[in-house]
C-alpha cells in the first residue's frame, strides 16, 4: 500500500488513494491515529473515509480533514477544497503559505456536570466535552468524564481542557476515547498539519479562527 504521512495538532494520519478494509488498515497504520481513505476527489473537493487505528470508521475528525485539504490544495493548487465525510461537509480555505482556516458545522449543547466537573457538550460531528481547566489534568478528566452515565449519549468521544491566558488566547489539550491518550497542550488559535517522513519534512500550518456555519 502506498501512502503519505501526516500530522496535525498532534493527531497523526497516513493518507491513501486504493480501498481499505479494517484487516489492511490495522495492519498497515503502526503508530499511527488512523488512515485517511481517499475515495472520490476532484480539483476542489475530496471525499475521505476516517479509519480509526483499531480497524472502526471514525464519524468525523478536524484534524483529519484538516490533512485532507492540505493533502489535495497541494497537488491541485485549489484555494478553497470541500471535504466530504459521509453526509457531512467541511470546507477549508488556503490563507497565505502555509495557512489554512476551516468552517466546520457543530452543535452546542446545554452545559452539565459530571463526575463533580462542569463541562460543555460540542458536537462538531463527533461529539467532545469541553471544560475549563488546567490542560495538564485531561488525563484525570477525560476518563471521568466519559465513564459518566451523564455523559454516555453526549460525550464520549473527546475531552478538551482549556485554560484562559488572554480574550483571545487560551491553552489546550485534549483526551481521547479511542488512543486513551492526552494530546500535548497547545495555543487554541493554531494548528499544524504536517506531512512527515524520515527523510524529510514539509509543513502546513493552520488556523481554526474562520466562524463556523449555522449549527446542523
Amino acid at each position: 500500500m502506498r501512502f503519505s504521512r501526516w500530522q496535525a495538532q498532534g493527531n497523526v494520519y497516513l493518507v491513501a488513494e486504493e480501498a481499505l478494509t479494517a484487516d489492511a488498515v490495522r495492519g498497515v497504520v503502526g503508530d499511527a491515529d488512523g488512515i485517511l481513505e481517499v475515495k472520490d476527489r476532484g480539483r476542489d473537493w475530496v471525499e475521505i473515509a476516517i479509519w480509526n487505528s483499531d480497524g472502526s470508521l471514525a464519524e468525523m475528525s478536524g484534524n483529519g480533514t484538516r490533512i485532507a485539504a492540505c493533502w489535495l490544495a497541494r497537488q491541485t493548487g485549489a484555494d478553497m477544497v470541500t471535504v466530504r465525510v459521509g453526509d457531512r461537509e467541511v470546507l477549508a480555505r488556503m490563507l497565505a503559505p502555509p495557512f489554512v482556516e476551516q468552517r466546520l458545522p457543530y452543535r452546542v449543547g446545554e452545559a452539565g456536570t459530571a463526575a463533580g466537573v462542569r463541562f460543555t457538550p460540542v458536537d462538531v460531528g463527533n461529539p467532545h466535552a469541553v471544560v475549563e481547566a488546567d490542560p495538564a489534568d485531561v488525563t484525570r478528566l477525560g476518563p471521568a468524564i466519559e465513564n459518566s452515565s451523564r455523559t454516555a449519549r453526549t460525550c464520549r468521544s473527546r475531552t478538551g481542557s482549556t485554560t484562559r491566558r488572554s480574550r483571545r488566547e487560551c491553552g489546550s489539550a485534549a483526551w481521547g476515547r479511542r488512543s486513551r491518550r492526552a494530546r500535548a497542550p497547545s495555543r487554541s488559535r493554531l494548528h499544524s498539519a504536517r506531512r512527515t517522513s524520515r527523510s524529510a519534512s514539509r509543513a502546513a500550518t493552520s488556523t481554526s479562527g474562520w466562524t463556523a456555519s449555522s449549527p446542523t
